[in-house]
């Protein structure tokens, strides 16, 4: 029987007529934890717009697990805060695939939300307003409705920024948790070596993908330099920063052969040099 998640079938992903996301191929499997890293403007939330279907396809497309439930947590800057609402509203609308947007909350209902609340660390939160919550707490109450969401493919967008410490620390061992529950968990992330010590695999995207697999071999100084290359023929004017500027410049990149997790990979430097062509035109 099939592990897959999800597959992506040459999936090319944009806005208008603009791709910002070119010819994916691979195979999320059943399970996994994996990061989505890439510099700005490189494809990250437009893939996780693409696979939960808030953005059609320009071409290909993405095969789900037939009955997956899916939880969806975009970047806090895409939500509207002064929306009228308290804690307790927004975890509970994690409930309405069950309930209906019009269903009468149960009992059950009730404890599901206060248990939530309780795991990330807002117990007592549930009559607080929106508009009065810190970064963090805002975050952890998000978190709070994909618990209740029981999802099976959990899809979280730069979940980590502008939080503090300690909220990330609780949120990354929520992910874990999840991780462990054999929940598949995607979430697109900016800080590398907190994707290295938490995330066993990584996506390296510049709008193509430049390596998929374990982390540790994905996020190695060629493919850093890779994607640095690729971004850099799109965006000329936003470089790539390198978290330890070891990376040197080797005259010559090898193609991919690394066929990990059966991920396959669309890296090679005549993509680069297309890209430089189109963006010289």
């Amino acid at each position: 029987m099939s592990r897959a998640a999800l597959s992506f079938r040459d999936l090319t992903l944009g806005y208008g007529s603009h791709p910002a996301i070119h010819h994916l191929n691979g195979t999320v499997e059943k399970g996994s934890l994996t990061a989505i890293v890439g510099a700005n403007g490189s494809g990250k939330s437009t893939l996780m717009k693409g696979i939960v279907g808030v953005l059609r396809p320009m071409a290909g497309g993405v095969v789900k697990m037939p009955g997956m439930r899916i939880a969806y947590l975009p970047q806090q800057s895409e939500l509207d805060r002064s929306f009228p609402a308290r804690v307790v509203d927004l975890v509970s609308l994690g409930l309405w695939p069950r309930r209906g947007l019009l269903g009468r909350l149960t009992a059950q209902d009730r404890a599901t939300v206060s248990e939530a609340l309780m795991a990330v660390g807002l117990e007592g939160f549930e009559k607080r307003a929106l508009d009065t919550l810190s970064g963090g707490q805002l975050q952890r109450t998000l978190f709070a409705r994909v618990l209740v969401q029981d999802a099976d493919l959990i899809l979280l967008d730069e979940p980590f920024n502008a939080i503090d410490a300690k909220t990330v620390g609780d949120l990354i061992a929520l992910i874990k948790r999840w991780h462990g529950e054999d929940r598949t968990v995607m979430v697109v992330a900016h800080d590398l070596e907190l994707v290295r010590q938490n995330f066993p695999e990584t996506l390296l995207l510049a709008r193509r993908t430049v390596a998929w697999g374990a982390t540790a071999t994905a996020l190695n100084a060629e493919n850093m330099l890779r994607a640095r290359r690729f971004h850099e023929a799109w965006e000329d004017d936003a470089p790539w920063c390198e978290p330890d500027g070891q990376i040197h410049d080797h005259r010559h990149d090898h193609a991919h052969d690394d066929h990990e997790h059966g991920h396959d990979h669309h890296g090679h430097d005549h993509h680069a040099h297309t890209a430089r062509q189109r963006a010289a035109s």
